[in-house]
């Protein structure tokens, strides 16, 4: 009685600690003291589990890494906003709500457009049981394990906030990453050499797809709510719903106002335009919404925008700099992209020092020019771009013609003469061994929606190349030969080298239509690769197909067509797909099936295993895919019903219990002898 007692004291001190810190930005207690909190929390629950709850402080990451995202369905269709950009279409809106709305009166309640993901919260009996992607609107992916990591979402709420009693409830927000904590996030990909993210919101959307919630833990995710739904209560005031979260503990933006009229809402505006750089976060306007529940009803919904909100949209944030060279970038099919090298800016919360200039029409068409100053902004506020020159600042412009940008006549890696097809604006370069044409390949090939080889990153690939482990993509599946030779490169051991050759292995299971995509056909992207994958179930038949055959089929055109003939006439081409056949990737839809039904192995079939500890050669998911392939079943706990328990480092209190039931304890080399049958 006395442990469930503190279990409870300590729980509601480390939530309220939680919601100073995360919420309020006010703590009170250092970090010393929490985590001797959470020490003691963790040792008590571990001694008496019987106390031990799904949204206790020390449950926010558990349970294995996610094999898919569940599809779960909206209760209410999340809608998605109409834009305005000025205050006319402002005042348009103001004009058809108040035709509507017959000149009854009405408030409206302006808060912050979040620039992050939108994300619906159900909670039932008080306790956070799903959280879910906005997705298509009606349907989003079941993101809850990610969602738990997140320190300012309440994983349970008391129901006596207010005189009425509230249960269940559904609860809506925005999750984002502050400016800094991006800043922080890039930094560190600087240090270990890989890519930089582009923004915070896709950063943020990017972690929450992640399939492992402990990765998510470890990203400064922080969240926003603006919506509350319930039938325990009746509600008449979105005013008066925010004012409710906030009772809940709920974060709700403090810029939240309720305002009499459109002149108002042009004010507020106005003022949150001033301060938006100031904010800690990134906002891309404001969101305008009646008040009123009932009004909201009557006004409803057109298509999939409700007609009683409307998103006031800020320009673009924009900066002048000075533009200190042109450079050219070659991608993985050759096309040569000119980039300005600028004086660096900090701009949408990163430091910019180079925008693209997409094609060389487009810097004949802006008269583009070296020490150019020039007004970059971000595009959809992800890519960095040059709008315009500021000619007035350029030296007698009309006369200065030596800066004028001319396009290579060489591929600026391999020094191949470059290729103008008639037809196109690009330039090509038609090495195909030229050594940015085989990095970006192999890096497309490991991309999530292609491949999915995690722990790849553009330097480890390049540091691979530049020591001759790889040659082409195909090779990567070679890479086990040299593991020993790889674990004593410098930034690299045993455990990150064997997750990623797992991760290679793992990659064998991809359906057809994702090697096909990932193979780099130009003009083939994931969704023609998937029509193709329906209409030829081999690679065979597509390479021996007419581009007639081809050009026929819904949504692939000729260009497609001759594109697909094109890859297949080349013998190294062809060279790497029989590389990709002999390391066992499937290159057809009848070898995905097949690899689906693997042949009996009485060792397993019908065998309960138990998975302890950590594994060094397979994740959990992979090692559970392989058993209940071969028919045998995999449980969390330890019974005596058990029949192997496989065991890895660090294994705890499953380990014990297996040994005091006499169960036979397997390590993953004895796992391997299991599964070779």
């Amino acid at each position: 009685m006395e442990a469930e007692k503190r279990i409870k004291e300590l729980r509601e001190k480390i939530n309220d600690a939680d919601y100073k810190y995360y919420v309020l930005a006010e703590p009170d207690i250092d970090d010393y003291k929490y985590d001797l909190m959470m020490k003691e929390l963790e040792e008590l629950e571990e001694k008496y589990p019987q106390y031990k709850t799904f949204e206790s402080p020390t449950q926010r990451v558990s349970g294995e890494p996610t094999k898919k995202f569940e599809v779960v369905e909206h209760k209410t269709p999340m809608l998605s906003l109409s834009n305005s950009y000025n205050f006319d279409e402002l005042t348009d809106f103001d004009r058809r709500i108040s035709s509507l709305l017959e000149q009854k009166e009405y408030e409206y309640v302006c808060e912050l457009k979040f620039d992050g993901v939108a994300v619906s919260l159900i909670y039932e009996n008080g306790k956070f049981i799903r959280g879910a992607t906005r997705g298509d609107g009606t349907k989003g992916d079941n993101i809850t394990q990610n969602l738990r990591t997140i320190k300012s979402l309440p994983l349970s709420v008391k129901p006596d906030f207010s005189s009425e009693k509230v249960q269940n409830f559904e609860v809506r927000g925005e999750v984002i990453i502050n400016k800094e904590d991006f800043l922080k996030i890039n930094e560190e990909q600087e240090i270990k050499g890989e890519k930089l993210f582009a923004n915070a919101r896709n950063t943020a959307a990017g972690t929450l797809k992640l399939k492992d919630s402990k990765i998510v833990a470890a990203r400064p995710l922080t969240l926003f709510t603006y919506y509350f739904s319930t039938e325990d209560l009746k509600l008449d005031s979105h005013y008066k719903n925010l004012q409710y979260l906030k009772e809940m503990r709920f974060p709700v933006s403090k810029y939240c106002k309720k305002v009499k009229d459109i002149e108002e809402v042009k004010k507020y505006c106005n003022e949150i335009e001033l301060i938006r750089d100031e904010l800690p976060y990134e906002i891309d306007g404001v969101v305008v919404k009646i008040d009123s529940l009932r009004q909201q009803d009557l006004l409803g919904s057109v298509s999939k925008s409700p007609r009683w909100a409307i998103a006031y949209k800020f320009k673009a944030k924009e900066k002048i700099t000075k533009i200190l060279n042109v450079t050219c970038q070659v991608g993985r099919l050759g096309t040569i992209t000119p980039v300005a090298e600028l004086e660096p800016v900090f701009l949408s919360g990163s430091k910019i020092s180079r925008a693209t200039l997409h094609n060389f029409d487009e810097i004949r068409r802006k008269d583009i020019r070296t020490g150019d100053y020039v007004k970059i902004e971000k595009g959809g506020e992800v890519i960095p771009k040059v709008v315009e020159v500021i000619k007035e600042k350029r030296p007698d412009f009309s006369k200065d013609n030596s800066r004028i940008y001319t396009p290579p006549e060489k591929c600026p890696v391999c020094n191949t003469k470059l290729e103008n097809p008639d037809d196109e604006v690009n330039y090509y370069c038609p090495n195909y061994f030229c050594p940015a044409q085989v990095k970006g390949r192999i890096e497309h090939f490991v991309f999530r929606d292609a491949m999915e080889i995690e722990g790849l990153g553009e330097s480890i690939i390049e540091t691979f190349l530049n020591k001759g482990y790889i040659k082409d993509f195909a090779d990567l599946y070679e890479l086990k030969k040299y593991r020993n030779e790889l674990i004593e490169l410098e930034r690299f051991g045993e455990k990150s080298i064997n997750n990623i050759l797992t991760s290679i292995e793992n990659s064998k299971q991809k359906p057809f239509d994702k090697v096909l995509y990932a193979i780099g056909i130009r003009h083939v992207g994931s969704r023609i690769a998937k029509i193709l994958s329906q209409h030829f179930d081999s690679i065979g038949k597509l390479a021996s197909a007419t581009e007639d055959e081809i050009s026929n089929i819904y949504e692939i055109g000729p260009k497609i067509a001759h594109s697909i003939i094109s890859f297949f006439k080349e013998e190294k081409n062809l060279k790497i797909i029989r590389k990709l056949k002999l390391a066992g990737l499937n290159l057809s839809v009848v070898s995905t099936l097949q690899k689906e039904k693997a042949p009996d192995n009485l060792k397993i079939k019908g065998k309960i295993f138990v998975l302890t500890g950590a594994l060094e050669k397979y994740t959990r998911q992979k090692a559970t895919e392989m058993i209940e392939k071969l028919g045998g079943r995999v449980s969390s706990s330890v019974s005596k019903k058990t029949n192997y328990v496989l065991a890895g480092s660090d294994s705890g209190s499953k380990l014990e219990k297996a040994k005091k039931l006499s169960i036979r304890i397997i390590n993953e080399e004895e796992f391997e002898k299991l599964i070779s049958g």
